[in-house]
């Protein structure tokens, strides 16, 4: 007779006692339910206005001020983040202005920034008539306006490099601190890309700030009240996962010869 050690019956407890058969697999304990999720975790999905709903509702004293002051460090750091929104589009500019507008302008180091990180500046390489070069230039224009604390610049390729090669267009050119942190050269002209992983090597190389505060929709508050008029509205943004600030150093520098001294500083391993 076979027997089936698995089974579950008097017989085969007998012969587990007597050690004929193996023990059976103790039963894994059942998954502890999660936490219940903390005051301040619950309150992170809500916008100021909202917050003052939750707080005039609140049961009891207690409650109330941990929601008030939810809301004013909430409101505190979207000042802070509207304070810093410099920028939010992309700024054509000419040859003349590279190095004023550009290298320049990524030493430029934003207030109460004691870190002295600079400001990240992107100059976008384009030409019209080229598929993937006005498709980037979608994306760019998108970026830029998500991300209003690091600057975008455009500039016709060959406007500000001399003969360049369209098979080089689009081309981007990351700054931070005076330094070029990254370029990136025919972007697109292997296989179509998306805006993501556009923006994931802009995060990666510490040339975008992700946001300090969480998404919210942009919408008006009614209330009149004197302490709300600073949640008027709402900032926008979308939810970017945290990125690591690469701190690259700058590439090797070549400058072209025979360059007049105009405002033309160009930094460019080509």
């Amino acid at each position: 007779m076979s027997i089936n050690p698995n089974e579950d019956t008097e017989f085969n407890d007998a012969l587990r006692k007597h050690g004929i058969i193996p023990p059976r697999e103790p039963t894994p304990p059942s998954p502890s339910p999660p936490p219940s999720p903390t005051l301040e975790e619950m309150l992170e999905d809500y916008t100021p206005s909202e917050l003052k709903e939750l707080s005039e509702d609140a049961p009891d004293d207690e409650t109330e001020r941990l929601i008030a002051a939810h809301r004013r460090q909430r409101i505190a750091l979207e000042r802070n983040a509207e304070k810093k929104a410099r920028f939010g589009r992309v700024y054509p500019i000419g040859r003349d202005d590279y190095t004023r507008e550009v290298t320049d302008a990524s030493k430029i180091n934003e207030e109460d920034d004691d870190d002295e990180k600079g400001t990240g500046v992107i100059c976008f390489l384009y030409k019209d008539g080229i598929p993937r070069s006005e498709r980037t230039f979608e994306h760019i224009r998108a970026l830029a306006a998500r991300y209003p604390r690091t600057k975008f610049v455009s500039i016709v390729g060959d406007k500000c490099i001399p003969n360049l090669p369209d098979s080089r267009i689009p081309m981007l050119i990351i700054y931070r601190k005076g330094e070029i942190r990254n370029q990136v050269i025919a972007w697109g002209s292997d296989r179509e890309r998306r805006s993501e992983e556009l923006e994931a090597i802009l995060i990666m190389t510490g040339a975008v700030d992700v946001p300090d505060v969480p998404p919210e929709q942009r919408r008006d508050d009614d209330d009149s009240d004197d302490d709300d008029s600073e949640d008027r509205r709402d900032p926008s943004a979308r939810t970017r996962s945290a990125a690591t600030s690469t701190n690259g150093r700058t590439q090797k520098n070549i400058r072209r010869s025979g360059d007049d001294e105009d405002d033309s500083d160009f930094e460019f391993d080509l």
